[in-house]
């Protein structure tokens, strides 16, 4: 069960890595590319316009032809992006190859969650879908490290295409543990392959296979009874509304921004180029670390905990990075610890509960088309949000970080009024609707 989760989470690993690593080529592409501001922000944002489609999309043919299939496409998209964005021979192919990048991002984000949310039983979902989250800050992570070392051997007008090449080796690896991979039970359960489905969840160690599928097997035709349900209907408007919810304010915290952008932001704060790339790998370990703290969190405490202390912790932090960049010396010092305390505060919350959240506030019958709805509307947000920053700062400066920070205080108050708590519920018994 571990093993299945972590493979598949390794699409998690590509989605941080290929995600974060054009942080350190932005600098190298505006001058090889001769790029303004606003082209350089559609030129990071091209893949997630990607991601946008990719979740589109992601949600039908994963409930067609399974959780498996998709995850292996998914795996060939990174392989034939990070090569292609590497080897481009001009802006074009280079916009190309990242959006196709991008639509492997947004389709991992719809199925992996899923996938593992459904081979893990109710006890450990809460931990195994964060092992995604996790496996995502550890691809940012790596993207960061890798950066700082190619930009540290490798020529200044080539280290750019080493940082996009690199991404293929762990895509190759993705790639051959896909194939290992089995196929999600419930699945099998709604495609009427039961038996199927017993045999995987023996492998996978669930205690009762038996009764495991019959639960799923009276959810299953409970749906069917219910025939093919619109998402968008009055029954479904909680589950909907806090789908989009937690995904818009996912990314009103400016967690890209500092991600894709983080070396230009230590410069602003007075760090030499080597010295910013070295900071943002402190950006990415501080990630790694508090994500695996929300690791052991998320299902002892719920949801909802972890999200009033970030929204609170996220919100001061931000503020204090605004501040300083608008004062007349900023201090390096305070601008790093204030990033430094915003990603803590982040992985701890808001990155490590939107996932598990979103592949559990739905009931089964929309489970798939509400994930990509909350993906959907997360990259939505993410792309908007990342083309615009380098030009909102360019006139606001460091304003805009104070508004992130209000934007966190009003996800605040979204918690504490309209949330619910999904920890410790069965997927099958999940159900938020209205009247319910």
């Amino acid at each position: 069960m571990i093993l299945s989760a972590a493979g598949a989470a390794l699409g998690g690993l590509l989605f941080g890595f290929d995600t974060a690593v054009i942080s350190g080529t932005t600098s190298a592409l505006q001058d090889r590319f001769a790029l303004s501001e606003g082209a350089l922000g559609f030129t990071v944002a091209s893949a997630l316009i990607g991601t946008v489609i990719g979740s589109l999309v992601a949600g039908w043919p994963s409930d067609r032809f399974g959780r498996k299939p998709m995850l292996l496409a998914v795996a060939i998209c990174y392989v034939v992006s990070s090569l292609g964005t590497g080897l481009a021979l001009d802006w074009y192919a280079l916009v190309s190859f990242r959006f196709l990048g991008g639509l492997a991002i947004g389709a991992a984000s719809v199925v992996t969650p899923i996938y593992i949310a459904e081979v893990a039983p109710t006890h450990v979902r809460g931990r195994l879908v964060a092992l995604n989250q996790l496996n995502i800050v550890l691809g940012i992570l790596l993207a960061f490290l890798s950066n700082y070392v190619i930009s540290s051997l490798a020529p200044a007008d080539t280290a750019w295409r080493w940082m996009f090449g690199i991404v293929a080796v762990p895509s190759i690896l993705f790639l051959v543990v896909t194939f290992l991979l089995p196929d999600s039970p419930r699945w099998l359960v709604v495609n009427g392959r039961d038996g199927e489905a017993r045999g995987v969840m023996a492998r996978l160690g669930f205690r009762d296979p038996d009764a495991e599928v019959a639960h799923m097997r009276v959810a299953a035709e409970r749906d069917v009874a219910a025939a093919k349900p619109s998402l968008f209907q009055s029954a479904y408007s909680v589950p909907v509304t806090c789908a989009i919810a937690i995904a818009m304010f996912n990314q009103l915290s400016g967690i890209n921004p500092l991600l894709y952008y983080a070396p230009r932001i230590f410069e602003l704060g007075g760090a030499g180029v080597d010295s910013a790339l070295l900071q943002s790998v402190a950006v990415g370990g501080t990630n790694l670390i508090f994500t695996l703290l929300a690791f052991f969190l998320i299902d002892r405490y719920g949801r909802k905990p972890l999200l009033y202390f970030g929204s609170v912790a996220t919100a001061v932090a931000l503020i204090l990075v605004g501040l300083q960049l608008e004062s007349a010396h900023p201090n390096g010092a305070l601008v790093l610890a204030g990033l430094l305390g915003f990603i803590a505060a982040f992985a701890i919350s808001q990155g490590a509960v939107i996932w598990v959240f979103i592949s559990e506030v739905f009931p089964s019958a929309v489970r798939g088309k509400g994930q990509a709805l909350g993906s959907t509307t997360h990259w939505v947000m993410a792309a908007a949000i990342t083309w615009a920053f380098p030009v909102f700062a360019a006139h606001v400066g460091g304003w805009v970080f104070a508004f992130f920070g209000a934007m966190m205080l009003l996800q605040f108050l979204w918690v504490w009024k309209v949330m619910p708590e999904t920890n410790g519920i069965a997927l099958e018994d999940m159900d938020f609707r209205r009247g319910h």
